[in-house]
């Protein structure tokens, strides 16, 4: 598996090199970049970083990187956005902890003149000229789709989400619902709502399965819920009773998929949101807005015990190791 990893870091850096020497585009001209984003913590954010700087290397970009200690603090992120454009961020690259409560300091940022692109996560405001990332409401589909393909007869399913103001979420959980009503065979026994930590993820989804011990299917719908979830039902004991469908990649998740306390993961390209939504905040700045997509699906596997150590599994799996 290590052996996979580096031969994924060095093709990465190899392409970066390659991409960087080939063509004429001048880049002499430094521009500012602002990547605010919902957390510093999580592998999935590691990743994102890892590909915004090598976006910002490659089109020689200042960049600085900012996010809450929480991803349940929207209020920090709209200060955060708001710092960056007074200390001279002609860009803000963007993922929103709330929906609605991010857009007026996305909004006042673009009065000040700020090119604004979102990944991951999108923001209500008209100002957006570019959103990268998953769809989610198709993720949501396809983590349902997964549950009701590899368990049999009648599914009791708990849902287990993040912050009720975040898009991503919200979307993949309406993607599910709407699968799982339209099977005819599966039944939507509780959702919850929990901060974006594993160990509160655990404890509330433990919580869960003791009030509603019929479920039989867990879906978690990002990294950190998916950790706390997986780690739930392995010191439960119900690995074998509960069908797990979770988010992103992380060392816990796949040990986890080995393991038995997970069962399949959608798993996202955050290397790619990073150095896409840089990328797309070069082209702004260097006024090709005309030439650009409105939205940009970066993708997203479903990865299980099946294909767990088939190429293009570790590829996803394994897209940059930060460490």
């Amino acid at each position: 598996m290590r052996r996979n990893r580096w031969v994924t870091i060095w093709a990465a850096l190899l392409c970066v090199l390659l991409c960087g020497c080939a063509g004429s585009t001048d880049y002499s001209q430094q521009h500012t970049v602002a990547l605010v984003v919902k957390s510093t913590q999580t592998e999935f954010w590691l990743s994102v970083f890892a590909g915004a700087e090598a976006a910002a290397t490659e089109y020689n970009l200042n960049l600085t990187i900012i996010g809450p200690d929480t991803e349940e603090d929207y209020e920090a992120q709209n200060q955060m956005v708001a710092d960056a454009v007074s200390a001279g961020a002609e860009a803000i690259v963007f993922s929103a902890i709330d929906y609605e409560n991010n857009a007026a300091a996305i909004d006042a940022a673009a009065k000040e003149g700020a090119k604004i692109v979102a990944i991951d996560s999108n923001v209500a405001s008209e100002a957006v000229s570019t959103y990268i990332g998953t769809d989610n409401y198709a993720a949501g589909q396809m983590a349902a789709q997964a549950a009701l393909e590899r368990v049999g007869g009648t599914l009791r399913i708990g849902i287990v989400n993040y912050d009720i103001s975040s898009a991503n979420g919200q979307e993949r959980e309406q993607g599910a619902l709407d699968v799982f009503s339209d099977s005819g065979r599966a039944e939507v026994v509780s959702v919850i709502n929990t901060l974006a930590e594993a160990s509160h993820a655990k404890r509330d989804t433990a919580s869960l399965l003791t009030a509603h011990p019929e479920i039989n299917v867990l879906l978690a719908f990002n990294e950190p819920t998916s950790v706390g979830a997986a780690q739930a039902v392995e010191q439960m004991g119900l690995s074998e009773s509960v069908f797990l469908v979770g988010f992103d990649s992380n060392v816990a998740t796949v040990d986890g998929l080995q393991e038995g306390s997970v069962d399949a993961l959608v798993v996202q390209n955050p290397y790619a949101m990073g150095y896409l939504g840089v990328e797309s905040a070069y082209r702004l700045l260097a006024g090709q807005a005309g030439e650009m997509e409105r939205i940009v699906d970066t993708s997203t596997q479903i990865v299980d015990r099946s294909n767990l150590f088939e190429v293009d599994s570790q590829k996803v799996l394994f897209a940059f190791d930060s460490h």
